[in-house]
C-alpha cells in the first residue's frame, strides 16, 4: 500500500512539474492580454477627452448662437421701431403736402 502511494506522489509530482512548463505560453498569453488592456484603456480615456472636448465645443457654440439670435431680435426691434419712425414721418410730410396744395 505504502508502494502505490508513493507511486501515486512521484506520478502527481511529475505531472505537476509538466504542468508548471506548459504555465509559460499561458504566462506570456496572460502579459500580451494586459498589454492589449493597457492599449484599450488609453484609447478609450483618448476618445473620452476628445468627446468631452467636443461637448464643451458644441456648448460654446451654442451660447454663441444663442447671442447672436438675441443680438438679431434686437436689431430686428431697433428695424422696426426705425420704419414705424419713417413711416410717422412721411405721413406727416404727406398731411403738410396736401394742406399746402389746398391753400
Amino acid at each position: 500500500m505504502t508502494h502505490v502511494i508513493a507511486v501515486a506522489a512521484g506520478a502527481l509530482v511529475l505531472a505537476m512539474a509538466g504542468g508548471c512548463t506548459d504555465l509559460k505560453p499561458i504566462q506570456a498569453q496572460l502579459d500580451d492580454l494586459k498589454s492589449q488592456v493597457s492599449k484599450l484603456q488609453a484609447t478609450g480615456d483618448s476618445a473620452k477627452a476628445a468627446a468631452d472636448s467636443a461637448s464643451r465645443a458644441a456648448q460654446a457654440a451654442q451660447t454663441a448662437a444663442q447671442q447672436a439670435q438675441s443680438k438679431a431680435d434686437a436689431a430686428a426691434s431697433a428695424a422696426h421701431a426705425s420704419q414705424q419712425c419713417c413711416d410717422a414721418t412721411n405721413e406727416k410730410i404727406d398731411r403738410m403736402f396736401k394742406k399746402s396744395v389746398s391753400k
